[in-house]
């Protein structure tokens, strides 16, 4: 992840946000008109997925702004949690759609439903293709500048939008050309995946809410930060969790016994500049051993 500053940080959180609820409102239109032109279950089944995105990038929306609030008396360590509660909600979004499409496409398949004005949603999709593309772009540059859970899951729906807006492609495709049962099918294919994204949302949001230590080699390097500062002798119990875009760090220092305890606080202190030259928005508890 690239080292920013938090004003940098918030606008592009609010960027991304706010382009994903825009970008969610276009497709429910133009995805809704053609689906009552057309009839198409695969179609339906890609209006859901959008209107899920759009009832995510909402939730998303309110949460990241919630998140971004300074710490309170009543929330010492901030408010970055509730990214983690807006990822738990999407994903129950996406299981309860998959399942509702699943069961609108069985029954497309009992009855042999015909399709109408395929063209018209082949272009439709063309558009929401490009769109999406246009989404990822931003959300993939949020991501990288500043790690947010919110952006990843908000941009996991629309990656699986990507893929089910090209399925939907090939099944108008098909049953233009005379196969109208790859309708149905290709829906069915699509609830699937819907269902299976969720499972990543899922797991890191719980991540986040139960204090997951972050990645081993995170922990690596926040070790040799402080191993390589002048008087440190070792450190141990070092202890780490994220709150929303905050890394929280705690860990006990190992110091010369002998040293005053101004002197002792001063290499403190340069752990402290090390740590958030890496982590600029880290959350820091130190507590000096003597040695």
């Amino acid at each position: 992840m690239e080292i920013q500053n938090t004003n940098d940080n918030t606008f592009w959180l609010r960027f991304a946000s706010a382009a994903s609820v825009i970008t969610a409102v276009i497709l429910i239109l133009v995805k809704a008109v053609a689906w009552f032109f057309t009839g198409s279950v695969s179609l339906l089944a890609s209006l859901v997925d959008s209107v899920l995105d759009g009832l995510a990038s909402v939730i998303n929306w309110v949460a990241i702004r919630y998140s971004l609030k300074p710490a309170d008396k009543e929330h010492r360590f901030g408010h970055g949690k509730a990214e983690s509660l807006a990822g738990l909600v999407q994903a129950a979004f996406i299981l309860v759609s998959g399942i509702f499409l699943v069961l609108n496409a069985i029954h497309h398949l009992k009855r042999q439903f015909v399709l109408e004005s395929e063209w018209l949603g082949i272009g439709v999709i063309v558009f929401a293709i490009l769109a999406t593309l246009g989404l990822l772009t931003i959300q993939y540059t949020a991501i990288k500048k500043t790690g947010s859970v919110a952006i990843k899951a908000d941009s996991l729906h629309y990656r699986a939008d990507l893929l089910s807006n090209t399925a939907v492609l090939v099944a108008l495709g098909l049953t233009a050309w005379g196969w109208p049962q790859a309708d149905a099918l290709i829906a069915i294919g699509i609830a699937g995946y819907m269902v299976y994204s969720a499972r990543d949302i899922l797991i890191e949001a719980i991540n986040l809410l139960m204090d997951h230590e972050l990645p081993d080699v995170t922990r690596q390097q926040i070790t040799q930060l402080i191993l390589q500062v002048e008087g440190v002798k070792g450190v141990h119990q070092l202890r780490t969790r994220r709150s929303g875009m905050t890394p929280i760090i705690q860990l006990h220092l190992e110091l010369d016994k002998h040293l005053t305890l101004e002197a002792a606080h001063q290499i403190s202190d340069q752990v402290d500049a090390a740590i958030l030259n890496q982590f600029p928005d880290a959350d820091i508890l130190i507590h000096q051993d003597p040695v």
